[in-house]
């Protein structure tokens, strides 16, 4: 069934996976910018009150009819999609389920877009396309080799984008390559709310709160300064705003792109922690364990691309002022449990 928080007439946006964590941020100011949010999310990991804004459909996207109907009532032009499993260590023990929502779903939809006059795409993609890279920071031009499912079932879809962007003319997308994502809206009315989450921030944040007896750390002998692997940490905030720079830009320029989501510097596993330590002021517990399957040493974002050609200037420079978002929000949710998933 669809509702509507208030009555909106901008330009609609079809928005997959718009009820979850990056997918309502980016709703969020999609109608802060004035245009009409339409979201489809089956709520599998989503959560209905997640969306500040925009109308809502509880959709499977293998659901090709019922997306199309969508499209045509609504006289879709514009797709942002994100509805997606991201779990690394998940795709290595069961790659089918990866490969079928997030290569085959994702199939599904921009065959229904192209079947209904869909112009823009913009496709929410990750740095696991780039396996383990030969050089960091790494650029859009640097190898593919993805090391897991879930990476190798993103670049799949960016494939596919390539190829269908080539054999049909009027359509065009924007491939963005997150790094690590994290933080939530400074307000603390959305954020993370994975049941079970696997992101290390969020984990270090609910052992604080005392959620959990220690925080494991995956590996302490890469070949790193500290032995634990290094992530390019961008919040959440900046990386909606590089989803609107990109759709602005499609529309005018009708030119695909691929583009890095980082802030070009990196931070070990173990500064992560430390930074978490003295945000929330709690010295938690943490475990060495064996490095996980998948894992890349270092991931870090040559992020000049998506500067010089979008004008893109993150609002976030601080690790801890990164952090005291999530803390904040992982407190709200302590004090006003929400019962949803992310």
């Amino acid at each position: 069934m669809a509702t509507k928080k208030k009555s909106e007439a901008g330009e609609p946006v079809l928005v997959t996976g718009g009820a979850g964590y990056i997918g309502s941020h980016v709703v969020r100011d999609l109608g802060r910018a004035g245009y009409h949010p339409v979201v489809i999310d089956d709520l599998s990991t989503g959560n209905r009150d997640a969306l500040l804004c925009g109308e809502f459909h509880q959709v499977r996207i293998e659901d090709e009819a019922t997306v199309k109907a969508l499209i045509a009532r609504h006289r879709i032009r514009s797709i942002v999609h994100f509805a997606a499993f991201i779990q690394v260590e998940e795709s290595m023990s069961d790659p089918l389920k990866y490969y079928r929502n997030n290569s085959l779903n994702a199939f599904r939809l921009i065959r229904a877009g192209i079947e209904s006059g869909v112009e823009n795409f913009i496709f929410s993609s990750t740095a696991a396309v780039y396996g383990i890279p030969e050089s960091i920071p790494v650029s859009e031009s640097a190898p593919l080799n993805p090391i897991n499912p879930y990476g190798r079932s993103k670049l799949f879809t960016e494939m596919l984008l390539a190829d269908v962007a080539q054999a049909h003319s009027g359509f065009r997308y924007v491939s963005l390559r997150y790094f690590n994502v994290v933080g939530a809206d400074r307000q603390a009315r959305i954020g993370q709310r994975y049941r079970q989450p696997t992101h290390l921030l969020t984990l270090a944040l609910r052992t604080a709160l005392g959620r959990y007896p220690a925080l494991a750390v995956f590996g302490d002998d890469y070949p790193t300064a500290d032995g634990t692997a290094v992530r390019d940490y961008i919040h959440v905030d900046d990386l909606s705003t590089a989803h609107l720079l990109a759709l602005a830009d499609l529309k005018k320029s009708k030119t695909s792109q691929v583009y890095n989501c980082g802030y070009g510097r990196g931070f070990s596993v173990l500064e992560v922690i430390a930074a978490a330590k003295r945000v929330t002021g709690i010295d938690f517990a943490v475990e060495r364990r064996p490095r996980r399957p998948g894992d890349p040493p270092a991931l870090v974002a040559d992020s000049g691309l998506i500067r010089r050609r979008l004008g893109w200037q993150p609002a976030y420079r601080d690790l801890d002022d990164i952090i005291a978002t999530a803390w904040n929000w992982e407190l709200k949710l302590v004090e006003k449990p929400t019962g949803g998933r992310t």
